[in-house]
This record gives C-alpha cells, sequence and structure tokens, in this order.
C-alpha cells in the first residue's frame, strides 16, 4: 500500500495531528510525517514539548510518544525540499494536513512553495492525487474563504475539524478521535470504531 503524508503546520490543533498518527501507525499504515517549523513552535507553546527537528531523533520521539511499534514512519525536515515526497514521482495515497493554517493554505492556494509541506501540497494537487486540508481558524474571512474555494475548485478536499454530538462523546478524547476519524475518511481510511449517524430513530434508540 502506497504511504500517506501526514502534515502538521502551524494552527492550535496538535492533539489532532498526534491522535492522527497514533491512529496510523495503530493501524499498520505507512507515515511521511512533516511537521512545519510553526508547528514545531506551537507544539513548545501549547503542549510544553520540544519536538527534535531531526528525521531519526524525530522518529524516536513519537515511537516513544504515541507508545506504537507497528506501521511504518519516516520523518522529514520541515524545510527539506529534496526529499522523496516532494517529487511527483514518489506514489502516495494521499496527504492530509491536520491543522492547516490559513498561512499554509494562502500559499498553497498561490502556488507558493517556501517549505516542504507547500510543496508536497502542490505536487498532490498537479498530479491529482487525494489532499485533505482540515483549517483550524475562526472565523473565516473572505481571504480565507477565496483560497479555500480555490484549492477547492483545485481538488482539494476541505475538512475543517468541526465537532459534533450524535455520537454522544463523554471526553475530550472521544471528541478528539471522532475529527481525526471524520478527516481521514476523506482518503477512505477507517481509524476506529465511530458511531455514526444513522438516523434519529436509530440515535434515539441507542440511548
Amino acid at each position: 500500500m502506497d504511504p500517506v503524508v501526514l502534515a502538521v503546520s502551524g494552527a492550535s490543533a496538535m492533539p489532532l495531528a498526534e491522535r492522527a498518527l497514533q491512529l496510523l501507525l495503530e493501524a499498520g499504515e505507512t507515515v511521511e510525517l512533516i511537521v512545519s517549523r510553526g508547528a514545531l513552535g506551537v507544539w513548545l507553546a501549547e503542549q510544553g514539548v520540544r519536538i527534535p527537528a531531526e528525521p531519526d531523533l524525530q522518529t524516536r520521539f513519537w515511537r516513544e510518544r504515541t507508545g506504537t511499534g507497528t506501521g511504518s514512519l519516516r520523518c522529514h525536515r520541515w524545510n527539506d525540499q529534496a526529499a522523496a515526497i516532494a517529487s511527483g514521482s514518489f506514489r502516495t495515497r494521499g496527504m492530509v494536513i491536520l491543522p492547516a493554517s490559513m498561512g499554509t493554505v494562502g500559499r498553497i492556494a498561490s502556488g507558493v512553495a517556501l517549505d516542504l509541506v507547500e510543496r508536497v501540497a502542490d505536487v498532490h494537487l498537479k498530479e491529482g492525487r487525494p489532499l485533505v486540508i482540515a483549517p483550524r481558524e475562526m472565523p473565516w474571512n473572505l481571504v480565507h474563504l477565496r483560497n479555500l474555494t480555490a484549492l477547492a475548485e483545485a481538488g482539494a478536499r476541505i475538512s475543517p475539524p468541526i465537532p459534533a454530538w450524535y455520537h454522544h462523546p463523554t471526553s475530550l478524547e472521544d471528541m478528539v478521535d471522532f475529527l481525526v476519524i471524520r478527516v481521514f475518511d476523506g482518503l477512505g481510511y477507517d481509524l476506529g470504531a465511530l458511531r455514526r449517524w444513522d438516523g434519529p430513530v436509530a440515535a434515539a434508540a441507542s440511548l
């Protein structure tokens, strides 16, 4: 199976990215991981966690933090535009940017690639491969809307991590899992058990 690219940009939703990586590895998937420079800073500011930038050290860090020994993980330096995944000849199953900052969204929509996240997203668009973008910002101004519309028109799937309550979450962890699983539905992944909407009658009967 071709790998999936998981990209993390500098927006405030790092627990979603971490849980996504954990679920992918537990499912035995092959993951190409890019953590942007901005994301490294956000993780430190919000979580008090300093993530190594060097790929081998980062791979070891994520294995220990997620507690997973399954699947395959390769980490990339945020500015390594010579990485294999920066080429259209490198096959992938798709790419997810979770979370996607509006700066990242704007640069991808403009065809500007200042780092590896943006370059790989551009590759997925030009090759016609699945690209799922999970923008983490609120509210959206007109510039945001136009950039997201441009990306949707170019073939990206826009999947903002918006919570729901029909699955009756009882913890923050339940909500995180719901958001991650729904984002990865866009690539055809089934990353875990999830109570899915089955109509009001079935939902009421399960209470």
